[in-house]
């Protein structure tokens, strides 16, 4: 595995891990992670890139304020630096909506998307829970406990342990951004799912309350060329705690035909 820094159209800075050779695979973490939170999935049979997320790890920031279109021109400009053309592009939980997003504003940039525990159009009560944690976040009152509650099972207590080590190193500035920009996110592309056409894998686990398996199915039907993946014993950080699992359908997901190139 090979780390380096890439510069991109804006001046920012991005940094990223690679591992592998064959078709491009790029690996967008969530909220509070970094590039090594997909750490199972760079032995996927791909050239596996794996960034951290702006503000996040070793990235530069974006300006306070940014919102999840943001996020998403960020990553566009993420793929025009790698220079090696149209991606397939996954993401986990707050990386899965910029993922989602690629995939809608800049189809010409994805020839396949993967939806890792994405949230889809939370409940009013949910929403006010994310809302009033991204406060928390942003005046430094949070603590890490409670999504890791959230994430893990009682007996997953290394995984636990290694992102709580990520949740604890990150930019506080960083993290808040983007936790506010997840926490208003969700509906931002609800409506456009539609126009995603290329083919999508949307998974999740079952004991993700966050992200329901009935939000899965709901976001599968919306794509034209979708597919739902619920695993079961598992919650947020299904990619560390059933990394065969999600490999898997990673791979199957790699293997489905693209119909069309785009220009």
């Amino acid at each position: 595995m090979t780390s380096r820094t890439l510069r991109l159209s804006d001046g920012g800075t991005v940094r990223v891990l690679e591992e592998g050779a064959g078709e491009p695979l790029l690996l967008i973490h969530g909220v509070g992670l970094r590039a090594e939170a997909w750490a199972p999935q760079m032995r996927l049979e791909a050239h596996v890139i794996a960034v951290d997320m702006p503000g996040h790890g070793d990235s530069s920031p974006l300006p306070e304020g940014a919102q999840l279109p943001d996020y998403v021109a960020w990553a566009a400009r993420v793929i025009a630096a790698l220079d090696i053309g149209p991606m397939n592009v996954a993401g986990h939980s707050m990386g899965s909506l910029i993922s989602m997003g690629l995939a809608i504003e800049r189809p010409d940039l994805v020839k396949r998307v993967a939806l890792l525990n994405a949230v889809h159009r939370r409940s009013a009560e949910a929403r006010s829970a994310v809302l009033a944690r991204a406060a928390e976040i942003a005046t430094g009152t949070g603590n890490i406990a409670a999504p890791l509650a959230r994430w893990f099972t009682d007996k997953e207590t290394d995984m636990r342990d290694l992102v709580a080590g990520w949740l604890s190193a990150v930019s506080i500035k960083g993290y808040a951004t983007a936790y506010r920009a997840f926490a208003e996110g969700d509906n931002t592309y609800a409506d456009r799912m539609g126009e995603i056409d290329c083919p999508t894998l949307v998974l999740t686990a079952d004991g993700d309350a966050n992200s329901t398996p009935a939000m899965t199915y709901a976001m599968a039907g919306m794509v034209q060329h979708g597919q739902a993946v619920v695993i079961e014993g598992h919650r947020h950080m299904v990619n560390l705690t059933a990394p065969r699992a999600v490999s898997a359908a990673l791979r199957d997901w790699l293997a489905v035909e693209v119909a069309h190139e785009r220009a």
